[in-house]
C-alpha cells in the first residue's frame, strides 16, 4: 500500500490559500444517475477556473483498462493525449467568493491512501466544511423536486433537506469512505445523495446538476448560478414532456409517480427537496437559502477548521 505521500504531486505555481474554505467534493465513479456529478464537474472546470493546488498519481491511483484516457488520431498521426485527471484545486464561486474543489475520477486503487490524504490536506488548509455529492436512481417523477438523502456529522441539514433515511447497505463508494474518515475525525462532513428519477437515470438530465449545484449551495454558502444548465433543463423537460403526453403507457406511470411521490412527502417527512426543476430560482428563494445557511453557522463557524 503506497504512503498518501506518494499519491499526488503539489503544484509548482499554487496560490495561496486562505484557511477556512469550504472543501467541496465530486467524484466520478460507481452511480451517476443523470451523469449528475459528470456534468458538475464540467461545470466546475468550465465555469469556475479551478487553480490546481496538487494533481493526485493517475499511476497510483487509475485502472487504465477500465478507464482508458483519450487519444486523437488526425489522418497518419497521434496528436494529443488526454488522461483523466483528479485534482485539489482552489476556485471561486459566481460571486467569486473561494473555495477548495477536489474533482475528477473516483481512485480504483488506494482508497485508504487516498483518504488519509485528502485528510492531511483539508487539516493543513485547515478546511471549514466538506461536502460532497453523487446521484443514484429512484422510482420518482421527474414533475416533482429532486430529493436528497443526507449524511454526516451536520443535522442541521439532514433535517432540513434529508427526504429520504433508510436503513440499509450499498457498495460503497471513495466519497463514502472520505465522509466516513472525516466524520472520525471530527470533521463538519455532509454527503448529499440525489434520489433522480430511475427513468432518467442513464441520459443526462441536467436537473440532477442543478439539484448538485444547489445542494453544495446551502452546504456551503457559496454560490453557482448554472444558467447554461438551466437553459439546458428547460429544454430537455420540453421533449421529456412530449415523449410523455404521446405515450399512455408513460402517462399513468409519471401519475402513479406522482401520487406515491405527493403522499410520502405530505406524510412521512418535514424536509423540503433541493430544486424544482427547470426553473430558475429567484432573488427571493437565493436570499432565503443563504439565510438559511447563516442561520445554521453561528458565530463564525465557517471559518472555523475541523477538529482532529
Amino acid at each position: 500500500m503506497p504512503r498518501s505521500g506518494s499519491l499526488f504531486e503539489r503544484a509548482a505555481s499554487a496560490p495561496p490559500v486562505p484557511a477556512g474554505l469550504p472543501l467541496v467534493i465530486a467524484l466520478t465513479g460507481f452511480t451517476d444517475a443523470g451523469s449528475a456529478v459528470s456534468r458538475m464537474v464540467e461545470y466546475f472546470r468550465d465555469e469556475l477556473d479551478p487553480t490546481p493546488l496538487v494533481v493526485f498519481s493517475n499511476d497510483v491511483l487509475l485502472d487504465y483498462r477500465a478507464r482508458r484516457p483519450i487519444i486523437t488520431f488526425e489522418q497518419d498521426h497521434l496528436t494529443s493525449f488526454r488522461p483523466p485527471r483528479l485534482e485539489l484545486s482552489i476556485a471561486h464561486d459566481s460571486l467569486g467568493q473561494p473555495l477548495l474543489l477536489l474533482a475528477g475520477y473516483e481512485p480504483d486503487f488506494a482508497w485508504e491512501a487516498f483518504a488519509e490524504a485528502v485528510i492531511a490536506l483539508a487539516e493543513a488548509y485547515a478546511v471549514s466544511t466538506v461536502t460532497w455529492v453523487h446521484a443514484i436512481p429512484m422510482p420518482v417523477p421527474h414533475t416533482r423536486p429532486l430529493g436528497t438523502t443526507v449524511s454526516g456529522t451536520r443535522a442541521d441539514l439532514t433535517e432540513a433537506h434529508s427526504v429520504w433515511q433508510p436503513h440499509t447497505q450499498v457498495p460503497a463508494t471513495a466519497g463514502h469512505l472520505l465522509e466516513y474518515r472525516f466524520a472520525e475525525a471530527g470533521a463538519r462532513v455532509s454527503g448529499f445523495v440525489l434520489l433522480v428519477p430511475h427513468y432518467l437515470g442513464d441520459t443526462e438530465y441536467p436537473a440532477a446538476a442543478l439539484a448538485g449545484l444547489d445542494s453544495l449551495t446551502v452546504a456551503t454558502g457559496r454560490v453557482f448560478s448554472g444558467d447554461s444548465l438551466r437553459e439546458e433543463n428547460r429544454e430537455y423537460l420540453d421533449k421529456v414532456e412530449e415523449q410523455v403526453a404521446g405515450s399512455e403507457e408513460l402517462t399513468r406511470m409519471v401519475a402513479g409517480l406522482e401520487e406515491r411521490y405527493d403522499a410520502y412527502m405530505a406524510g412521512s417527512t418535514q424536509a423540503t427537496a433541493m430544486v424544482h426543476t427547470g426553473d430558475l430560482p429567484s432573488a427571493d428563494e437565493i436570499a432565503a437559502e443563504l439565510e438559511r445557511f447563516l442561520a445554521s453557522n453561528p458565530s463564525g463557524d465557517d471559518d472555523k477548521r475541523p477538529s482532529s
